[in-house]
């Protein structure tokens, strides 16, 4: 099966909102269940807006958190000058959905790929995708051969993170020099992200982290300034540097994403101003029901490694304080009460923190939107398994 064909089957994914006939209260929920707060994620949404608005930033949110486009509308309706996409189906949804104003921040090498991001250029004029080698600058201009307009581009540079990118200088020129003299391509900036400095604990570390990879990024930037190019575009950051990064000079706008949701991993780095996490609301959870009690001082959920996703982190469940979450298999958990705590009785709704935002909106079909404890609307999640 080609690329085309399955890009076609994802044009035919549902895209749109579904209101339900009749509101459903969360105990009446099918669990496990994610669940949006709309309250706290329409809170977030303006609170990073607004904290990077007074720094002269903007927000380009990356669409890889939530893989729904209805979320990437919304965070364009607050203000963001873009959205990230870290696959080229992910781009492809979000321009089915009418959302033109893509950068891809993974580089393609094939002809297959590259011959998709042509096509969505002709479609969304404003479609960005990053390089970070000569053979994809040629797959790129043999896909764009033909097409009118000149794809822009940034330039993906490797803040020795080792996973993608350009980490020399003179590499870096070489590759500016190599974009500028194709007319199918055009230079636009680059991207910086360090997201191996996301998650390190405490404010102090991260920020000096952030910083001094800032600062080599500034070098080359400066450097091809030097040499003539115009840096329209400097792109990076995240969630976990947002009030660091903020304060760069060079950078434009900030690829945050998980401050629309919040997860365990982001509660545990600590904020400038104490151990936990707090800058943004918690509004993402999964709900689950207690099913079964073999034995005294724990209960079973219906949710295990098919309901979160968790590389080292546990979800914590907000409905019983104190309790320890052990995964049970792929369809269940164990709640480890701490002693003395109230025992949650079968048949009970309890609500978790999710461990790792983004791998866990991977794993559902739809969110159940909620206010005050009512679901009224489903929005789903259109970009779930797009991994390539």
């Amino acid at each position: 099966m080609s690329i085309a064909t399955v890009a076609a089957l994802l044009r035919e994914r549902h895209y749109d909102c579904l209101t339900l006939d009749e509101p459903v209260p969360l105990s009446q929920v099918p669990t496990p269940a994610l669940l949006l707060d709309r309250n706290a994620f329409e809170r977030n949404l303006r609170k990073m807006g607004d904290h990077l608005e007074s720094k002269g930033k903007g927000v380009r949110p990356h669409s890889k958190t939530h893989k729904c486009p209805l979320i990437a509308r919304a965070q364009l309706d607050h203000g963001a000058i873009g959205v990230c996409a870290a696959k080229v189906s992910e781009a492809l949804v979000l321009c089915q959905a009418g959302i033109d104003r893509v950068l891809i921040t993974s580089p393609v090498t094939t002809t297959e790929k590259a011959n998709l991001v042509a096509e969505l250029a002709d479609a969304a004029p404003d479609l960005m995708i990053v390089l970070d080698s000569e053979l994809g600058v040629v797959q790129l201009e043999a896909a764009l051969a033909g097409h009118e307009r000149a794809l822009k581009v940034l330039i993906d540079l490797d803040p020795r993170m080792g996973r993608t990118g350009v980490r020399e200088q003179e590499d870096v020129v070489h590759l500016a020099d190599r974009i500028a003299e194709s007319d199918r391509l055009r230079l636009m900036g680059v991207q910086h992200y360090a997201g191996h400095v996301m998650h390190i604990e405490g404010h102090a570390a991260r920020r000096e982290a952030s910083l001094k990879h800032w600062q080599r990024a500034s070098e080359i930037i400066t450097l091809l300034q030097q040499r003539g190019f115009e840096i329209e575009v400097v792109t990076g950051g995240g969630t976990g540097t947002y009030d660091i990064d903020c304060d760069v000079g060079c950078v434009t706008d900030m690829q945050v994403g998980s401050y629309v949701f919040m997860d365990q991993e982001y509660l545990n780095i600590g904020s400038a101003t104490g151990p936990v996490y707090n800058d943004f609301e918690t509004s993402l959870t999964v709900l689950t029901t207690a099913i079964s009690q073999p034995a005294s001082g724990a209960i079973t959920v219906d949710a295990g490694t098919k309901g979160f996703a968790s590389e080292t982190v546990a979800p914590t469940c907000i409905d019983v304080a104190g309790s320890k979450f052990v995964f049970a298999g792929d369809e269940h958990g164990i709640v480890v009460l701490r002693d003395g705590s109230q025992q949650p009785l079968l048949g009970e709704k309890l609500q978790f923190v999710t461990p790792h935002c983004d791998p866990t909106v991977n794993l559902y079909d739809h969110y159940w939107v909620h206010q005050e404890g009512v679901v009224t609307e489903l929005w789903p999640v259109t970009a779930r398994g797009c991994s390539w």
